[in-house]
């Protein structure tokens, strides 16, 4: 496998995921040649960062047709691992991995039902005015509050 530059050692990144959304390969996500598309992997990775940020209590707002900051990704990358195939379990594990003054830099971890790993990925989010455009900075206390996710066991 080869070596992701946002992953130094693989072992010790896996085990630093608390959190996890489970979802099941629909047959409308298979290519022609069998296997998972490859842009689907960018719907999971989006599927569990949106169930993270519920978690987090933060789709209330940010979900509301008049929030004044709504998340943006800034950037997202995926690495292929293995093929997935139809009707398998993936637990897309989420953490995050930094968190800056306006955004959040978070890391994935596809598992299918064997414990083989099938994908890995990273991005950055970023918290823009929904008026403007720009961006605008946590709050102290989300702040605080996104850099002990990861930190505390969330199923």
């Amino acid at each position: 496998m080869a070596r992701q530059d946002y992953i130094s050692n693989m072992d010790e990144w896996s085990n630093g995921f608390s959190f996890y959304h489970e979802l099941r390969v629909r047959f409308g996500e298979i290519d022609g040649f069998g296997h998972v598309n490859n842009t689907n992997i960018f719907t999971y990775m989006e599927e569990a960062r949106i169930a993270m940020f519920r978690e987090l209590g933060l789709m209330t707002d940010w979900g509301a047709p008049n929030s004044a900051e709504i998340p943006v990704v800034a950037d997202l990358q995926c690495d292929y691992l293995a093929q997935i195939l139809y009707d398998e379990k993936i637990r897309v594990h989420v953490k995050i991995n930094e968190v800056g003054s306006s955004s959040i830099d978070i890391h994935y971890l596809g598992i299918n039902e064997k414990q083989v790993s099938v994908f890995t990925g990273r991005g950055a989010i970023v918290q823009i005015s929904r008026q403007n455009g720009r961006p605008v900075k946590w709050s102290e206390e989300l702040k605080k509050q996104l850099q002990n996710f990861s930190k505390e066991a969330r199923v």
